[in-house]
């Protein structure tokens, strides 16, 4: 028998904010008692429900079971700002640009939204929350916009859309006068992550698909050809397993040493009276990216995402332990406080409704594990930072070599290199930590 135990499962600080302000949930229903299945999937997020939906498209008969730590949209997948992006969106780089082949990840980012939007039609997910609206670069200073430049210049060759906007149209769009410039490009969707998340289980649910929560799996072990995967009050038995876990795949002993673990941290409003939202003026749903990737990423939603709240997303943090401190969240929520108030002055000090840390796992090599690992076991992990569209296209994959099956997809995955190994702890944490406070510090009015 080869066995992996679990060396830690998910720990999430702050309020899923995205769920918080979506309608109440049902009841979560664990796994109680033994099962057993063709395939089970440890993770319940864009990867793990990816997974599921594909293996069923390929294999409508399969008996599929996903297994969730937590609440859906409550641990990384409803954490993060919500932009499905298309286009490169390197956070490595000065400006975003790809190292690779920028033409082949655009059209598989394409194919990623393409599957997100029939997950959208088939299960009756309403269309707020998957919101083809496009996002924008906004640059803060004239260093910035040089990068936005740059950037155009790289779509250019690419032959991508986007559009130069200036200080005044900036403020039109977001009723900030912060802005001097900003890129506009078209293809990004702006999800409401966790009402994406909720419908597509609910949907898989209604498909035969078993979706248990607050089921965190505790080992995985196999004996012969067939998996074993125990939970605190059962236990599944299947003949293939998909880890979909994202950076807790090193918990299981994978990948050790090779998966950097950062945590992104964001602050939501309270919702926007009527009285500020007339002071604040603009749009009542726009979504900027800054111009320099360490920046601070700024989104308003409206009524049919959750209300009229503006988020405000900046720091980061490395966290070998992947957990941060509520120190950490309390140093992170002031610079949120200060990044709101310059960018919205006369809404000085209005209310912070949550507070969250989200987890990100990257490679040094900006590789992702999509593979076999062992016999019957995959990996669908390490989003580098992308999670909303590399983590779909991660899940398809690890679908798809469960069930015998290659497209563009699987063979994108499978020609990457392993991650690189990180310096010895604690060299890597002091260094990455310095590291991006000086990214923090450099990025300036960003």
């Amino acid at each position: 028998m080869t066995t992996y135990p679990a060396r830690r499962t998910p720990m999430q600080h702050g309020t899923a904010a995205w769920s918080a302000i979506l309608p109440h949930q049902p009841a979560p229903v664990p796994l109680a008692g033994d099962m057993t299945a063709d395939v089970a999937i440890i993770g319940g997020g864009f990867a793990g429900l990816s997974a599921a939906r594909h293996i069923r498209s390929l294999a409508p008969r399969a008996r599929v079971v996903v297994l969730e730590a937590g609440r859906l949209a409550e641990g990384a997948s409803g954490r993060n700002s919500g932009f499905m992006i298309d286009l490169p969106h390197e956070l490595t780089s000065d400006d975003y640009a790809g190292h690779g082949d920028d033409r082949t990840m655009i059209a598989l980012n394409r194919k990623a939204i393409a599957f997100a939007r029939d997950v959208v039609e088939e299960f009756g997910i309403p269309r707020d929350f998957f919101d083809p609206a496009g996002k924008i670069n906004g640059a803060a200073s004239a260093a910035a916009d040089a990068l936005n430049r740059s950037y155009a210049r790289h779509l250019d060759g690419l032959g991508e859309a986007n559009r130069h906007l200036d200080a005044q149209t900036m403020a039109e769009v977001t009723g900030s006068r912060h802005y001097v410039s900003g890129l506009y490009t078209p293809g990004t969707v702006m999800l409401q992550p966790a009402g994406y998340i909720r419908g597509f289980g609910e949907g898989l649910r209604r498909t035969g698909v078993t979706v248990a929560e607050q089921t965190a799996v505790t080992a995985i072990a196999r004996q012969g050809a067939h998996w074993t995967v125990a939970t605190p009050k059962g236990r599944v038995t299947a003949g293939k397993i998909i880890l979909a876990n994202n950076g807790h795949l090193e918990s299981f002993g994978f990948a050790a040493n090779r998966l950097m673990h950062l945590f992104l941290y964001a602050s939501m409003t309270v919702e926007l009276d009527a009285e500020a939202q007339a002071i604040l003026g603009g749009q009542p749903r726009w979504g900027v990216t800054p111009a320099d990737p360490m920046g601070t990423t700024m989104r308003r939603i409206d009524t049919g995402q959750g209300g009229n709240r503006i988020i405000t997303r900046t720091c980061a943090s490395f966290e070998p332990g992947m957990e941060p401190s509520a120190a950490t969240l309390a140093r992170t929520a002031a610079v949120h406080r200060r990044k709101f108030d310059d960018r919205f002055p006369r809404l000085r000090g209005i209310a912070m409704a949550h507070t969250w840390a989200g987890h990100l796992c990257l490679s040094r090599n900006a590789v992702s594990v999509m593979r076999e690992l062992d016999t019957g076991l995959y990996a669908a992990a390490v989003c580098n930072g992308l999670g909303t569209a590399r983590s779909t296209l991660t899940g398809m994959a690890a679908a798809e070599l469960a069930c015998g099956h290659q497209s563009d997809v699987t063979a994108h995955f499978l020609q990457e290199a392993q991650p690189v190994r990180l310096p010895p702890p604690p060299l890597s944490t002091i260094g990455a930590n310095a590291y991006l406070r000086w990214k923090e510090w450099r990025a300036g009015r960003e």
